[in-house]
């Protein structure tokens, strides 16, 4: 299309929309007052310049549509301007529900959030409340101790509140007994005054001037075990056979139980009795060959082996070992504490085999040590029952191979070889020689403190001298094997 027609179809657009600009204000005018009172105007007609035209253009002739109905540029523009409107709402709305839809987000992220802090926050008021618990609890506990603490802080007052009275009571005691010490040695003299015919008082023994390699009282520094050589064996005594040295468990014997008595037997010795099956440390019926009548003895199968016969205990003092000849050649005390077997008994069981002699120590400080000697048997009483013993071996020290061969001396049968009777200065009956190096049967003194000028206590010289007296003694013997 040329510039021409271009200008033409211009031409007839502004033309068509000025006559319809008129005719509808001379409809509005006609509708309102008279077309007569408006004046009149002219029409103009405007050139504009070509432009192109990209779309289709529809032209009308004439009006199909009433001027009510009909759209206009203003129309359009307003319906435009709308549009344009609404679509900036629109946007706006949507950069709102963008804008709500990110605070959604973030209001789930902050829910979750608060959940987890509320988790968490229970989760610490559960740990707290624990916390309080425990504490209370560290305090019920803390309050218990202290009342403990405060009963045991009472009970220690009066322990030591006892103690000291007790300590005050051993020494009214201790005077009481030394107080009796000097009248006895005052009626001692009277006798003597009285009885003794113008006869001077003996002269008590010498004092035992052994001064002992093993000195209780410093007993800390030594071992409690026994330290043998077990490859030296006894040698030959009385053409018997030399058995082995006791071993490191003589001092290990379990305690023996109390009211222990096998009603089997009776046996030769306890020896006998453990090869019978009788393996239990107790009292056994012993009866040896040649022997009137049956004994009771304490069989110790608790240690080396077993088969011992145990036939002299002490460890309490609560039997008297001061008594006369037939006391002693009968036997007296308890088996099951402190007794004295008998000197027939002993000399009927020596002369079935030969036999060995085991003597445990033990002191004030629970240390044990032990004497051994590889035979031992007593002559009759037409001899005493003279003591004969083998070679020694221990870790006691040997204090009674010096008692060795000495008849068996009595309070009321003096056959030592000193001047007075050692059964009287020693207190016991043994085998004295002048007197000896030690008393076995002495007065068993607590605590190992002699309350006596003489050596009266159960003392054995080597270990401990002649002013310690033991806490437990005991003397066994067993067939040699």
């Amino acid at each position: 299309m040329g510039t021409v027609a271009w200008g033409l179809c211009a031409l007839f657009c502004a033309w068509t929309c000025g006559r319809s600009a008129g005719l509808s204000r001379r409809r509005r005018g006609f509708d309102d007052h008279s077309a007569d009172d408006l004046p009149k105007r002219c029409s103009y007609t405007f050139l504009v310049p070509e432009q192109k035209i990209t779309g289709p253009i529809c032209a009308s002739r004439g009006s199909s549509l009433p001027d009510k109905e009909r759209v206009t540029r203003m129309d359009i523009a307003d319906v435009r301007e709308l549009l344009s409107k609404q679509r900036r709402e629109m946007e706006t709305l949507r950069m709102v529900v963008d804008v709500d839809g990110n605070l959604v987000n973030e209001m789930k992220l902050l829910r979750k959030e608060s959940r987890n802090m509320n988790s968490r926050v229970t989760q610490l008021y559960m740990q707290l409340l624990h916390e309080i618990i425990r504490k209370r609890d560290n305090s019920l506990e803390l309050a218990q101790l202290e009342a403990r603490v405060l009963n045991v802080t009472a009970e220690a007052l009066r322990l030591s509140s006892r103690y000291r009275d007790l300590e005050a009571r051993f020494a009214a005691l201790a005077g009481v007994v030394n107080n009796q010490s000097v009248l006895i040695g005052a009626l001692e003299e009277k006798c003597l005054h009285v009885y003794g015919h113008g006869r001077q008082e003996p002269l008590p023994p010498p004092l035992v001037q052994v001064v002992p390699e093993n000195i209780p009282v410093h007993v800390p520094r030594f071992s409690n075990e026994i330290h043998m050589e077990h490859s030296r064996a006894f040698p030959r005594d009385r053409g018997s056979r030399a058995g082995p040295a006791p071993t490191g468990s003589t001092l290990e014997a379990k305690q023996p139980t109390t009211s222990n008595f096998s009603s089997e037997g009776p046996f030769l010795d306890c020896f006998h009795a453990m090869q019978a099956g009788h393996g239990t440390s107790g009292m056994y019926l012993l009866k040896p060959n040649d022997s009137e009548r049956p004994m009771q003895a304490w069989c110790e199968h608790d240690m080396d082996g077993g088969g011992w016969t145990v036939i002299q205990r002490r460890k309490d003092g609560s039997v008297n070992f001061f008594r006369n000849w037939e006391n002693y050649k009968k036997g007296f005390g308890n088996i099951d504490g402190e007794h004295w077997l008998g000197l027939e008994n002993i000399y009927n069981l020596g002369r079935q085999e030969d036999y060995k002699l085991l003597v445990e120590l033990q002191d004030w400080m629970e240390k044990k040590v032990y004497a051994a000697y590889s035979s031992f048997h007593l002559e009759p009483e037409s001899e005493s029952y003279r003591l004969r013993l083998g070679t020694y071996q221990g870790n006691a020290g040997d204090s009674l191979t010096s008692h060795n061969g000495k008849q068996f001396t009595t309070l009321d049968r003096d056959k030592d070889a000193f001047s007075g009777n050692c059964a009287h200065f020693h207190k016991g009956g043994w085998w004295y020689n002048a007197c000896g190096q030690t008393n076995l049967n002495g007065v068993w003194y607590s605590g190992g403190v002699y309350r006596s000028k003489f050596q009266d206590g159960v003392f054995w010289a080597d270990y401990g001298g002649g002013f310690y007296s033991m806490k437990s003694v005991r003397m066994l013997i067993k067939p040699i094997e």
